[in-house]
């Protein structure tokens, strides 16, 4: 098993960090297109749906996809139809995050059915793969950085919960999961962001570019929200899975389960975070 595991890991650092580096963003959008149909498909066995109606949300989200990148013009100067369009994606994300994602988690039963769960899993996906996108427009190491927010609260959270770990944070959706892990996770994005302030003048970054707005205290409350929103897009997913009474999304990738259980929580934070900029731009526009 963990022989599988590195060599998928191995395989998928092998495609994306080249790719992530000499593609051009819009390159790097269309790839980002296989990863998004694959965890859309993942998403409508979620809901429930059978093989065709699991294609066929894959087919809706590359679809959705291609149209927002058609529309763009090449030179993408903030003016144009698609990033109106997709800042209505990324407001409409955030506020499901904010406001639906965590009553569905407190009470499983308000859970919609599998057609409005679809309509929301496109939503949710296409706001992601538009995040993905934007970020990569600022540049390679821009979105590393800010996918490291994620990866950087998953490890603190497992080595906080693994040595620490007493109290349960949702048992029935999660048990592994606990709230000194939730804290681990915490203080461990605090300090990556700092880290990532300190070296703002030699890599732009975004937590260099929320300082300019927020200053550094209006960042890292900024930053404790990313983290809070990384662990309820975590959360979502397992419930979903527990739903329909799954282990792992799929096992597109062999050793790691599928698609969507190594995207939940940056499902929800590169949105959230992007909003946060596009809010702040207007704010001050």
């Amino acid at each position: 098993m963990l022989k599988t595991r590195v060599i998928t890991a191995v395989v998928l650092l092998a495609v994306l960090i080249p790719a992530l580096f000499l593609l051009p963003p819009r390159g790097w959008a269309v790839l980002m297109m296989v990863a998004v149909a694959a965890a859309a498909w993942e998403w409508g066995r979620l809901c429930g749906f059978k093989t065709m109606g699991a294609v066929l949300l894959a087919v809706l989200i590359v679809a959705s996809a291609l149209f927002l990148l058609l529309l763009a013009p090449d030179d993408f100067d903030g003016n144009s139809r698609t990033e109106d369009a997709g800042e209505i994606l990324l407001y409409a994300a955030a506020l499901l995050w904010f406001l639906a994602v965590p009553v569905w988690l407190r009470w499983r039963n308000l859970l919609p059915g599998r057609a409005a769960l679809a309509v929301l899993g496109w939503l949710l996906l296409l706001a992601s793969w538009y995040a993905v996108w934007k970020f990569r427009e600022a540049g390679s190491l821009y979105l590393l950085f800010m996918m490291g927010t994620v990866w950087i609260a998953d490890i603190a959270a497992y080595v906080a919960g693994k040595n620490f770990g007493r109290h349960k944070l949702a048992p029935a959706i999660s048990p592994g999961k606990t709230w000194e892990g939730v804290a681990g996770a915490v203080i461990g994005v605090q300090i990556y962001a700092i880290a990532l302030l300190a070296l703002e003048s030699v890599a732009p970054n975004y937590f260099g570019a929320l300082a300019a707005r927020l200053g550094v205290t209006g960042t890292l409350a900024a930053v404790l929200v990313l983290t809070l929103v990384s662990v309820v897009g975590d959360l979502f997913e397992s419930l979903l899975k527990r739903r329909i009474g799954m282990k792992d999304s799929s096992q597109l990738l062999p050793g790691h389960g599928g698609v969507l259980d190594r995207i939940d929580a940056q499902l929800s934070t590169l949105p959230v975070a992007l909003a946060l900029v596009a809010l702040i731009a207007r704010a001050t526009a």
